[in-house]
């Protein structure tokens, strides 16, 4: 692993990735922040050593460096999930090339579905922690331990200072920011009405396919992390209707000026 990790920074630093201080990835839906960032440097998934290869859905995805807000960040456009047949592994693995290259922070956001009913789809939620429904954990491998604490410590995985700063910003631009919990399940299939009480019943605010590896590993790499979920349906067990993804893909679109509002003015502070 070492040795593959070492491979993909080294081919990024070539193609001028310097130092950045600040990891985002972004999910699905939300690529306009890349609009934000004065642009140094790019990297198509498929052309970076051992990076997983990126499948038709993702056949754009891109590591993006440059400017924003005057930090230096390094920016995923699409992101890997195991319901694609990635590994745990596989999907962390840009995480790692990130800290490699320099990031001391990681910015995650996603498209969720809220189990809370009271929270309504177009809103925001901070995501104070989370419930791995995934099957596995990104660290269980041999070797782990040469690249951190093989047992993380997981009381706080999100940064209660940077969530702090988040809500605060959310207040003075009058977003809705509620604060909840992630529960991350594998997919590709949406949940059934079972599955939603479930959840509901287990602690769950919101749920989606994807974030809790990268915090975990975010976590074992000793990074500060925050998330983000757009809430992009209701899931109410007891009035289900048949999702249309276009649909999800869509409210994302609709919600995410605000939290690129949020994540710009963070980065600004930090």
């Amino acid at each position: 692993m070492i040795k593959l990790i070492t491979e993909s920074t080294e081919y990024l630093q070539s193609k001028g990735f310097d130092q950045p201080e600040i990891g985002i990835i972004l999910g699905t839906g939300l690529g306009q922040l890349i609009d934000e960032i004065e642009i140094i440097a790019e990297a198509s998934y498929n052309h970076i050593p051992n990076f997983p290869t990126a499948t038709v859905e993702f056949h754009k995805g891109k590591l993006i460096y440059g400017i924003l807000e005057g930090k230096k960040v390094v920016v995923m456009q699409g992101r890997f999930h195991v319901y694609e047949g990635y590994t745990l592994q596989d999907v962390t693995f840009p995480v790692r090339i990130m800290e490699k290259l320099g990031i001391k922070t990681l910015l995650v956001s996603n498209a969720a579905g809220a189990v809370n009913l009271d929270f309504k789809k177009g809103e925001l939620m901070l995501i104070d922690d989370h419930l791995n429904l995934q099957g596995g954990s990104p660290l269980a491998f041999k070797g782990v331990s040469e690249l951190g604490e093989r047992f993380t410590d997981m009381s706080a995985p999100y940064d209660t200072e940077i969530n702090s700063k988040f809500e605060s910003i959310a207040k003075e631009h009058n977003i809705t920011l509620h604060k909840g919990v992630y529960a991350s399940v594998v997919g590709p299939q949406l949940e059934t009405r079972a599955e939603y009480k479930m959840l509901k019943i287990i602690g769950a605010d919101a749920v989606g396919m994807s974030t809790v590896p990268e915090i975990i590993v975010a976590n074992h790499l000793n990074l500060k992390v925050a998330a983000v979920s757009v809430l992009t349906d209701e899931c109410d067990p007891n009035h289900l209707k048949p999702v249309d993804i276009s649909e999800i893909i869509a409210m994302a679109g609709k919600a995410e000026p605000n939290m690129i509002t949020l994540f710009k003015a963070l980065i600004k502070q930090l």
